[in-house]
């Protein structure tokens, strides 16, 4: 592709005089030709259960479309395994460490004051930059300060809630009383587990089919909002970075009908855990949401609720895919496909059961492995790439494609040789941390290993990945394999040392 030929040392020379001046037309003249646009799009806690991915079983036509003219990486790890760190991570290219925002409750303009994120930057690089959905964790996305516009929709009243609704109000009057506002929020979900939203304690969070067709639900309006800036091309001129946000399948798990008929619940199976699973794996990386579910005690196993939640989480991705297919279809109808970079990720993993878990926050597989697939046009051609990537690598990557000069601080790695050949080896480790209390668990992937410290060398996990996929078996726990042990420490003191290089303290933060 033009835009990827790089001019020589000696012309950049002749023109590093205006550097202070013009960096925006400096990061243009770099490259011949017209500088690519970038359609970014993330799905909420989709994890690596997609064709593409390796995942059979699951209907993403329009995914496994793309991933024709993508390069589709297998082994991609996110940094966090929750929606705010994790995309904090990504868009400013810093691991969780360096921005400080190892929670939901904070963002990196609180923590890091100042420090550039990838919309900001190609904003500032002459992009007209547009969101629509959840990119940043909402509500601590940046609004107008990174984005040229930026929307946030909700699902319309299910006819569900509408008759329910109607019927409280014909007796107590309207829900928007401040004397009714108590009571309503108290039915509201008892009247379906389409109604319990993020979760009821001991029944777990909402799911079902709604009633609804797509373009009542939030996701179908941010593919509508989107296709529509395509189509009418709201970017003028100028190239665009639009970031798609799809809430799903983040909880509640809900979903037009006819995608849950995808998925008859007596056709889903499971690769069950021996109950014994939790034996030699430390007590301080699990998490108790299963209890939440409505799931009974650690190693027993109810199959029919399983099977209830994990039909419900399918539905929602084939959802999402078909909402994705109204995006790609306006792409090509505006005429700019062939010179628009695609990229789609899952912001982390998720569990449905593995582990006898649910949710994410875990440092297993399921939570720190998510999907990615990169098009380039002209460059990439369907290959899959069996290297390590990871998310914080995104940001350099589409800036070196972009010819947008990127912030000197990012700690993330540029994979376009990558793209090039997807033969050319990924990176040595990936590294992804969660928080338990005042300990932090930290992972490192490598070669076929994955090894874990949860806040001292003494509580570890080691697995071998190629002979034991599932995890199920943790090395670290049998003296023969000190050396192997030994090993895996150095490679996560390795990663550990880089993600904290820019690491902000407390003092830092109180300045």
């Amino acid at each position: 592709m033009k835009y990827l030929k790089k001019t020589t040392s000696r012309e950049i020379s002749k023109i590093r005089w205006i550097i202070p001046v013009l960096p925006v037309f400096i990061s243009a003249a770099l490259y011949a030709g017209p500088r690519p646009n970038v359609l970014f799009v993330v799905s909420d806690d989709l994890s690596s259960r997609i064709t593409p991915a390796g995942y059979p079983g699951i209907q993403t036509p329009v995914l496994d479309q793309l991933a024709n003219d993508s390069t589709v990486f297998r082994r991609a790890y996110c940094q966090y395994p929750v929606c705010g760190p994790s995309r904090a991570s990504f868009l400013s290219g810093l691991y969780p460490e360096t921005t400080g925002v190892l929670d939901n409750e904070v963002r990196i303009a609180e923590t890091r004051p100042g420090s550039p994120s990838l919309p900001d930057v190609f904003r500032k690089a002459g992009y007209w930059a547009a969101s629509t959905g959840k990119v940043f964790h909402r509500p601590f996305d940046n609004g107008a300060e990174d984005w040229d516009v930026l929307k946030h929709f909700d699902n319309d009243e299910t006819p569900l809630e509408k008759q329910a609704r109607e019927a409280f109000e014909e007796k107590n009057g309207p829900v928007t009383d401040p004397k009714n506002k108590k009571a309503w929020k108290e039915y509201y979900p008892a009247i379906a587990p389409q109604t319990r939203d993020q979760g009821v304690k001991g029944l777990g969070p909402g799911y079902g089919p709604t009633g609804m067709p797509d373009e009542q639900h939030n996701d179908g309006k941010n593919a509508q909002t989107a296709a529509a800036w395509l189509t009418e091309r709201a970017f003028g001129d100028k190239p665009f970075l639009i970031a798609c946000g799809f809430h799903k399948p983040h909880i509640p798990f809900l979903a037009p009908d006819k995608y849950f008929k995808l998925y008859p619940k007596q056709s889903l199976f499971f690769d069950r855990d021996p109950a014994t699973d939790w034996d030699d794996i430390p007590a301080i990386a699990q998490t108790k949401q299963f209890l939440d579910y409505g799931f009974p005690p650690l190693g027993t196993e109810d199959l029919d609720r399983r099977r209830e939640f994990t039909q419900a989480y399918y539905a929602c991705i084939s959802f999402v895919d078909a909402q994705l297919g109204i995006v790609l279809d306006a792409l090509r109808r505006s005429g700019e496909w062939d010179n628009t970079i695609i990229v789609f990720i899952g912001d982390n993993g998720y569990h449905l059961g593995e582990h006898f878990m649910w949710g994410k926050v875990h440092l297993f597989e399921e939570s720190a492995k998510v999907p990615m697939l990169v098009r380039v046009p002209g460059v990439t051609k369907g290959e899959i790439h069996s290297g390590l990537v990871e998310l914080v690598d995104i940001f350099p990557t589409l800036a070196e494609l972009c010819s947008v000069t990127p912030p000197a601080e990012l700690q993330g790695r540029s994979f376009v040789p990558v793209l090039h050949d997807a033969a050319a080896p990924g990176k040595e480790w990936a590294y992804t941390v969660v928080r338990r209390g005042d300990k932090l668990g930290q992972a490192v992937r490598f070669g076929r290993y994955r090894y874990t410290e949860w806040g001292s060398p003494d509580k570890n996990e080691l697995y071998d990945l190629d002979a034991d996929p599932r995890e199920r078996t943790n090395l670290a726990k049998n003296p023969e394999n000190e050396p192997l042990v030994k090993q895996a420490q150095t490679v996560l003191e390795t990663a550990r040392s880089k993600a904290q290089s820019e690491k902000i303290t407390t003092e830092d933060q109180n300045k």
